[in-house]
């Protein structure tokens, strides 16, 4: 049978991800993955140049199959929000992936390789809700903030669940985790819609930063 380049990179792809949101970039190794995907680890030194490169890769594909499959509606942030929270549901492994990057990353706020396609993405999503007339309340100069503060309030209000799932189980009081998440899902698109239909909700931090 022919040697299917194409399909080798995507068993590499998906054995890297699994063991890199197990083991985090330092715990993470290169034979592992070679044996999950049935590949040499020559080959993965071929596509992706070494194991930094490939959880770097990882990393980045997997927040772009997030913006690709989740947009923000501003006419309907909390059905937006509900979206993203069973994304992320679904791919755990990416919150995994984050909180490995930070740990991972040190004290350096030198930008990482993939870091500006990153910004990009987040500006595409701030200007979602810009264009759709969101926190249209405050003075020009302070809606761009205020969108961005309210993008990764959300953001963050998701992520925590599946950051500390047996955490959001225990405060809840739940015999299970998905339980504890199916609540968690309800609070989460009620205080997103809150959070957008609040006059003031960002307008102190928005003022603050234009000063």
């Amino acid at each position: 049978m022919a040697y299917d380049a194409e399909d080798t990179r995507r068993r590499i792809f998906d054995a890297a991800a699994a063991e890199f949101a197990e083991h985090g970039l330092a715990g993470a190794r290169v034979d592992r993955i070679a044996t999950t995907a049935r590949a040499n680890k020559q080959a993965i030194y071929l596509y992706y140049g070494s194991k930094e490169k490939l959880f770097a890769a990882v990393l980045r594909a997997k927040l772009e199959e997030v913006r690709a499959s989740v947009s923000i509606d501003p006419d309907a942030v909390a059905e937006s929000v509900g979206q993203m929270f069973d994304w992320y549901r679904e791919h755990p492994e990416l919150i995994r992936l984050l909180l490995w990057e930070a740990l991972e990353a040190g004290d350096e706020p030198a930008e990482s390789e993939g870091e500006s396609e990153r910004r990009a993405a987040f500006r595409e999503k701030t200007h979602q809700l810009l264009d759709g007339g969101a926190v249209g309340h405050l003075p020009e100069d302070a809606r761009v903030r205020a969108c961005q503060d309210l993008l990764f309030t959300v953001m963050g209000l998701i992520a925590w669940n599946f950051a500390v799932p047996g955490m959001c189980r225990l405060v809840l009081d739940e015999e299970t985790e998905q339980a504890a998440l199916d609540r968690r899902r309800a609070t989460v698109v009620e205080v997103a819609r809150r959070l957008a239909t609040a006059p003031d909700a960002f307008a102190a931090g928005s003022r603050s930063g234009a000063s």
